[in-house]
């Protein structure tokens, strides 16, 4: 299968598959960073952000998912090698045992700030190749970040 099957050009979506392979590899480490903290985290917060990481964690999970079969509708294969996530993500790794709870926070806004940065370049590519299925599911992964970037700074009281 390629674009055209789907009433895309092939030519303008390349540059959204591109994209897409770049943040599935970003939201691998995200999704990793995520378990990290979830089986790490310790102290005061223990209970709250526990379960707070694993429904992050299993939200992305999900969205990994769909943004792979979302380049395999496109007509294009996957990233599917961690050695490519770790070489082409944005986001780095971090040692989450021992790390302090809210610097736990701090590291997975720092992840939420570029995905949703890398979600604002998405946009305007499918916008520019007519492709809105992806736009759509891209501003929905969007909004739940923008929304768990508030709670999550609500909770470590920053602005």
């Amino acid at each position: 299968m390629d674009a055209k099957e789907i009433s895309l050009n092939e030519k303008e979506v390349k540059p959204v598959v591109d994209l897409l392979n770049d943040y599935l590899a970003n939201y691998h480490i995200h999704y990793q960073k995520l378990r990290g903290c979830h089986w790490n985290i310790k102290g005061q917060n223990f209970f709250t952000l526990h379960i707070k990481f694993e429904e992050l964690y299993t939200n992305a999970q999900l969205t990994i998912d769909e943004i792979a079969e979302r380049v395999l509708t496109l007509g294009k294969p996957p990233h599917s090698r961690f050695a490519d996530y770790i070489k082409e993500s944005r986001i780095k790794e971090i040692n989450t045992i021992g790390l302090k709870d809210l610097d736990m926070v701090d590291a997975i806004l720092d992840d939420m700030a570029i995905l949703i940065e890398l979600e604002r370049e998405l946009l305007d590519a499918t916008d520019e190749a007519s492709d809105d299925g992806t736009n759509d599911m891209v501003n929905r992964f969007m909004q739940f970040k923008e929304k768990n970037t508030w709670m999550l700074r609500s909770f470590a009281g920053k602005k």
